[in-house]
């Protein structure tokens, strides 16, 4: 499952999780388990939904989050051990 924070136009960005990353030819992006980046229940979304469409249009962009379980330490390279 990957995460994603989609910025819609003129709203505050949520997070979804999704199956597989979105290609360029879809019209849009369904999106599973939406949440504020809080992780709190979105106010406009109404009881018992787990699945939202946005279609691209309403995107301004869209930031994929790092899986925990894959993250890769990376040397500090300009750091000085005191």
């Amino acid at each position: 499952m990957i995460t994603l924070i989609l910025h819609i136009a003129n709203s505050e960005p949520i997070k979804v999780d999704v199956d597989e990353m979105p290609s360029p030819a879809d019209q849009v992006i369904i999106g599973k388990n939406p949440r504020e980046r809080s992780d709190k229940e979105l106010t406009w979304v109404d009881d018992g939904v787990t699945t939202i469409v946005v279609p691209w249009h309403r995107l301004n962009y869209v930031q994929v989050l790092p899986d925990p379980r894959e993250q890769m330490d990376f040397p500090e390279l300009y750091r000085t051990e005191r």
